[in-house]
């Protein structure tokens, strides 16, 4: 049992970073930057934009924290590109939330109805 403790509290862990990750607007819109195409460098995200390229920097070290982002250096730059994995993994963990909740909701139903 203490494994699978560990398991779930590891899992939680990934999943808070990740929710705390996309709870930033400026973080968002780095995220769907790129999502919708090709790795862009620092320059090409922060075009635009009124932040500045260090504040652009740090959003894309928490998205890279939680793994939604990943750098490929290309030449003299970076490039940042955008991971789905951690996305699929929270939209399974939110598919198990909502199951548990309408079961909750069917068995307070079925008690009320009685």
């Amino acid at each position: 049992m203490p494994k699978r403790r560990s398991t779930m509290s590891a899992a939680r862990r990934i999943h808070a970073s990740i929710f705390a990750a996309l709870g930033d607007e400026t973080r968002l819109v780095l995220v769907a930057k790129l999502a919708a195409g090709q790795p862009c460098s620092i320059s090409q995200l922060t075009k635009g934009s009124r932040l500045t390229r260090q504040a652009i920097s740090k959003h894309l070290r928490v998205l890279q924290r939680a793994g939604m982002v990943r750098s490929v250096r290309a030449g003299r730059e970076n490039r940042f590109q955008f991971s789905a994995q951690p996305m699929v993994e929270i939209r399974e963990y939110l598919d198990f939330v909502s199951a548990q909740w309408d079961q909750a909701l069917s068995r307070l139903q079925s008690f009320v109805e009685r």
